[in-house]
């Protein structure tokens, strides 16, 4: 395997470090922008540079419905067709599984489902033609195609479930074809049993990947479960391999994260708040609606670099009443442009010991309390 991953230092658990790519390093703990069907909503490629983004993530699923795995190779893969010639992760469609659940078929061999776009092609997907597609859209990082549960499930259910995960786990690193400055993560599962997630950690670092992602969580539950089975899971990981948690989340979420070893994340909500006039601040979240912002002269963060935040809270929530696009456009690379502020906060903090400190420091800013 050729991903290669350096841990540069510690503090307790939270871990500083760097992942080597084909196309760049990265540095963690990482955000990574979500770009689903290969563009970052309501942002052009540079607009996310912009913002500190070093590593994006696409959907094999979407990508593999529009335009299509031969297109996208075609065009000379996702860094090409979508301009952004940094490191890209890409999602197998294990996620869409749960999420178009009504429209899927789960086999041993694999998921059959039909089309979302117009309800009556039914295709079929194997780990092997995820891990397939994923190369041709020349993803750095490969995810394997996994099965992620509703919670909360059954204890049979989730048994069923680990157990399936490495088969499937198995079939895809066997179909990833190894090369330089690219690799293969295995996503551990085991819904919100202990011992399952365990089980599923130890099945995956027996099979060896990359690197490991910790998925089926933050799908509901409480947080302190998500936290809880982040602490089972990460001592069963080797050390030398990055930690991935999908789809989280916020940035209280992220900090109890990081503090339980976790090194990467990715997540919709800044940029699906940005369109939704929801701006993040070291002070909270605000509300750009709102009418007590309509002669408001501050910036939205007066800590924050970014575009928006060199014009006025009032000029936003101009924009945003006006429904101009230039609203969802400002405030989706201010919340990105916050995520990654945050980030290079944390990766400082670690390195200089202070991660506790900062943690709470962030906390009592951001929530008041």
């Amino acid at each position: 395997m050729s991903l290669k991953f350096d841990l540069i230092a510690t503090d307790g658990n939270a871990r500083r470090g760097r992942v080597h790519t084909a196309h760049g390093d990265f540095e963690t703990p990482a955000f990574m922008a979500v770009g689903t069907a290969a563009t970052v909503k309501a942002l052009t490629m540079d607009m996310v540079r912009d913002t500190g983004t070093q590593v994006i993530l696409g959907n094999t699923y979407h990508l593999m419905m529009r335009p299509g795995g031969d297109l996208v190779e075609q065009m000379g893969g996702l860094h090409k067709f979508g301009g952004w010639h940094g490191p890209i992760l890409t999602d197998s469609g294990g996620f869409q599984v749960m999420s178009l659940s009504n429209l899927v078929k789960m086999r041993e061999e694999g998921v059959e489902f039909t089309s979302h776009i117009d309800g009556g092609i039914k295709h079929f997907l194997r780990p092997e033609d995820s891990v397939h597609i994923q190369h041709q859209l020349d993803s750095n990082i490969t995810m394997v195609l996994d099965e992620c549960l509703h919670l909360p499930t059954t204890r049979e259910r989730a048994e069923k479930n680990v157990d399936m995960v490495a088969r499937w786990a198995r079939r895809s690193k066997d179909a990833f074809i190894d090369r330089d400055g690219y690799g293969i993560f295995g996503i551990v599962q085991g819904a919100d049993y202990p011992d399952l997630r365990a089980k599923s950690a130890r099945q995956l670092t027996e099979i060896g990947f990359d690197g490991y992602a910790i998925g089926g969580l933050a799908v509901g539950e409480p947080q302190e479960t998500m936290f809880d089975m982040i602490a089972t899971v990460t001592p069963h990981l080797p050390a030398d391999k990055p930690r991935y948690l999908m789809g989280v989340g916020t940035p209280l979420d992220i900090l109890g994260a990081v503090e339980r070893g976790v090194d990467m994340f990715d997540c919709v909500m800044p940029t699906r708040a940005g369109r939704t006039a929801q701006a993040f601040t070291r002070h909270g979240t605000m509300n750009m609606k709102n009418a007590k912002f309509r002669d408001d002269t501050a910036p939205l963060d007066d800590k924050c670099g970014c575009p928006a935040c060199k014009l006025s809270r009032a000029y936003i929530h101009h924009l945003v009443k006006c429904n101009e696009i230039l609203g969802a456009m400002l405030l989706t690379q201010h919340n990105l442009w916050f995520y990654q502020d945050l980030m290079r906060d944390i990766r400082r903090s670690i390195e200089n010991g202070t991660f506790a400190e900062f943690k709470a420091e962030f906390i009592k800013n951001y929530t008041g309390k």
